[in-house]
């Protein structure tokens, strides 16, 4: 046995000695989300009976993943009408969102546990064509299953970071020889792509395609639901819309918009937490630091008393955005390393994210060369930039202004990986 294959076999037991643990984790974390213990055997490779098979895979880990792949899969129904499109996901609000953005128009179901057993099992029910992995999903197990079966394999959207590197070397044994395996790695850019190349990847298969998140655009959906949104809001009021917040920075957000009610009384602040498990811890620290709080899931009035409005639902955000005077993007106020900001930079609006946007550095850096963000320093100035935004008009159009330009400019990351599956697929 090579050194190769003596690797991946101690992974794969290593993995199988972990899913008694795993098995554990789902059923705790069902005790307060039933979805995590609804649905368990498609861990284990067991697919739904209905779902056809010999078509493609389309795995998105989770919320964020199905969002920026949306338009990829979309492309996906026009070019291959005949094909099954299978979208996998590994959390349930991942599996809420895939039925959200396209009902029945594609399969959806659970990728499996990463055991030799249950990706087996997958690949006998599904028989892909081929199968398209994300950013930085890489599974040892699935991708040797794919070598295997000759399926042709894709990774999109290739984001490897400085730091993921660092921590990806220690596992070189392991995911180099995955990496090549691919039929080809689209990276979301230059850095990223030196980064899978100085991972082993062989020159030949990265290439930088740009990145699907700036592929975004307003449908119909959307629209509706911005209008029923809309009927909540007082578009009198001025409205700040704080996306994707996590542990700790709800209180910087409440600490500035009680510095903010000062000189603005009538200031809306709409708070939008990241994980559902979240929502009731979030409504309670508003309700008990004194603000006077409506909660979107009981379809509460937004009255003129109301201070903060929490977007307790999934797939709101985008929607709350576009009525939004300036956008706040959180995850950036902690060590999570930021969030996609593109989404409120698709509706021109003035943007404020904090110290850290590591995840999103190079999406950040375009916004900043092109003035299309208001980064902060100190997550102290907060309260001190908003009201500089809100005191001046001109400075709000051109950030907005500025942040549409660059979306409007990086897109076609979803063409190019459209045509680079196509290639491998009618060979």
């Amino acid at each position: 046995m090579n050194k190769q294959k003596l690797s991946l076999r101690l992974y794969q037991l290593l993995i199988l000695l972990l899913t008694p643990l795993l098995v554990v984790v789902f059923l705790i974390r069902s005790i307060n989300h039933k979805e995590y213990r609804q649905l368990l055997s498609q861990r284990f490779g067991w697919v739904p009976s209905h779902l056809k098979s010999g078509g493609i895979i389309v795995h998105a880990a989770s919320v964020g993943e199905v969002i920026a792949v949306k338009p990829f899969v979309e492309q996906l129904l026009i070019k291959y009408p005949d094909l099954p499109i299978t979208v996998t996901t590994f959390t349930p609000t991942g599996s809420a969102q895939v039925i959200k953005s396209f009902s029945n128009r594609v399969q959806h179901c659970y990728l499996p546990l990463d055991i030799s057993f249950c990706v087996h099992l997958f690949f006998k029910l599904l028989k892909p064509k081929a199968v398209v992995l994300m950013e930085t999903e890489l599974w040892p197990t699935l991708i040797q299953r794919c070598d295997k079966s000759d399926v042709k394999l894709l990774l999109i959207n290739g984001r490897l970071s400085a730091k993921s590197l660092k921590s990806y070397k220690k596992l070189s044994w392991l995911i180099t020889p995955a990496l090549n395996k691919f039929s080809a790695i689209l990276c979301q850019s230059e850095d990223n792509a030196e980064h899978f190349k100085e991972m082993g990847a062989k020159a030949e298969l990265v290439k930088t395609s740009g990145n699907l998140k700036y592929d975004i655009a307003i449908n119909k959906a959307m629209e509706d639901k911005i209008s029923e949104l809309k009927e909540y809001v007082d578009s009198q009021r001025k409205l700040i819309v704080v996306g994707s917040t996590h542990q700790g920075e709800e209180q910087q957000m409440l600490d500035a918009l009680k510095d903010l009610k000062t000189t603005q009384p009538d200031l809306l602040m709409a708070i939008v937490p990241r994980h559902p498990e979240r929502f009731n811890s979030v409504v309670q620290l508003c309700q008990e630091q004194g603000f006077n709080t409506a909660q979107r899931s009981t379809k509460q009035a937004v009255t003129t008393d109301t201070d903060i409005w929490v977007i307790d639902t999934l797939g709101e955000l985008f929607a709350c955005y576009a009525l939004s005077d300036i956008c706040i993007v959180a995850g950036s106020f902690s060590d999570v390393g930021g969030h996609n900001p593109l989404e409120a930079a698709l509706f021109a609006k003035p943007i404020i994210v904090g110290t850290n946007m590591a995840n999103f550095k190079d999406m950040n850096l375009k916004l900043l060369g092109a003035e299309g963000i208001l980064q902060l320093t100190s997550n102290n100035d907060l309260a001190m930039e908003i009201k500089n935004i809100l005191n001046n008009e001109s400075m709000a159009k051109a950030l907005g202004k500025n942040a549409l330009s660059v979306v409007l400019a990086n897109q076609g990351a979803t063409q190019k990986s459209i045509a680079s599956l196509d290639s491998f697929i009618g060979k």
